[in-house]
C-alpha cells in the first residue's frame, strides 16, 4: 500500500452538522458555524485564527447602516449576486463573483453594506479572522479574483506578504472550489497546518465521510486527502495553523 492509499485509510476526519445558531433580522439574516465546535471537547467556538463563519442573507433593497468593526478581519465572499459597500474612507465598492473584499478592521473601520431594489437576493459568506495582535492599523482590500477553473482550487486570501491575492493578518489560507458530480480532488494541505471545509453548496465526501449542505470538516492531516463531489458542490476550504497566535477582542469573530 502507497503512502496516500495508507494515508487515505488512516485519515482522522472530524464533521460537523449545520448549527442552529442564526439571527433574524427581517431582510438581513445570518447563520453562524463555529469551526471549533467541530472538534470533540474543544473549548473554544473558533479554531486557531478562524473565529466563525457566517451565511448573510440581504433580500433586494437592504441596507445596513453605517457601524464600526475592531480586531477582525472581515472577508466577504460573494459566489452569485452582489454587495455594495460604503464606509468612512470614501470607498464605494461592488463586491461579487468576481471581486474580494477585505477589511482589516485593525483599531477600527466603519462601513456599510446593502442591495438595491433591482438587485437579486444575496446569499454570501462573511468570515470572521482573529489578527494575530490588537489595534493594528485599520484598512481595506478590494481585488478581482482570478478566474475559477471548475475542479480546482482557487487561492482567496492568505497571510500577509505571501502570494495570495489578498491577506490577512494571521496565519490561514483560503480557497474555494467548484465542483461536479463525481470530481475528486484533495484538499489544500500546507506542511504543519489543519484544513477546514465548509460547503456552501451541494454535498462531498472527505476520505469517505459525508459532508452536506452547509455542513463542515476539520481534518488535523489533511496532505494527499481526498475529497469527492457527490453533488454539484461549491466548497471554500480554510488551512490554518491552530497554534497561531491570535486575540479574542473582535467586535464579531471573537
Amino acid at each position: 500500500m502507497d503512502e496516500y492509499a495508507q494515508q487515505r485509510r488512516d485519515a482522522t476526519v472530524y464533521t460537523a452538522p449545520r448549527t442552529d445558531v442564526s439571527q433574524d433580522q427581517g431582510p438581513f439574516r445570518t447563520h453562524f458555524t463555529f469551526p471549533g465546535r467541530t472538534l470533540p471537547n474543544h473549548d473554544d467556538h473558533g479554531y486557531g485564527p478562524l473565529a466563525t463563519v457566517v451565511e448573510s442573507f440581504l433580500d433586494p433593497g437592504t441596507r445596513i447602516r453605517m457601524h464600526k468593526h475592531r480586531n477582525e478581519e472581515i472577508i466577504s465572499w460573494v459566489p452569485a449576486g452582489v454587495m455594495r459597500h460604503d464606509d468612512r474612507q470614501g470607498n464605494d465598492l461592488v463586491t461579487d463573483p468576481e471581486h474580494l473584499l477585505v477589511m482589516n478592521a485593525g483599531s477600527g473601520f466603519w462601513h456599510e453594506e446593502a442591495t438595491r431594489d433591482d438587485d437579486p437576493p444575496l446569499r454570501m459568506l462573511q468570515l470572521f479572522v482573529r489578527p494575530h495582535s490588537l489595534d493594528l492599523e485599520p484598512g481595506i482590500q478590494h481585488r478581482r479574483l482570478p478566474e475559477s477553473t471548475p475542479g480546482e482550487w482557487r487561492l482567496l486570501f492568505g497571510p500577509e506578504g505571501g502570494d495570495a491575492p489578498l491577506f490577512v493578518r494571521n496565519e490561514v489560507q483560503c480557497y474555494d472550489a467548484r465542483l461536479a458530480a463525481g470530481t475528486e480532488t484533495t484538499l489544500p494541505s500546507r506542511p504543519g497546518w489543519e484544513t477546514y471545509c465548509y460547503v456552501f453548496e451541494g454535498a462531498i465526501e472527505v476520505a469517505g465521510e459525508s459532508v452536506g449542505f452547509t455542513e463542515s470538516a476539520l481534518v488535523p492531516d489533511p496532505e494527499g486527502i481526498p475529497l469527492t463531489a457527490t453533488e454539484d458542490a461549491v466548497v471554500v476550504a480554510f488551512c490554518l495553523n491552530p497554534d497561531a497566535p491570535v486575540t479574542r477582542q473582535g467586535t464579531i469573530g471573537r
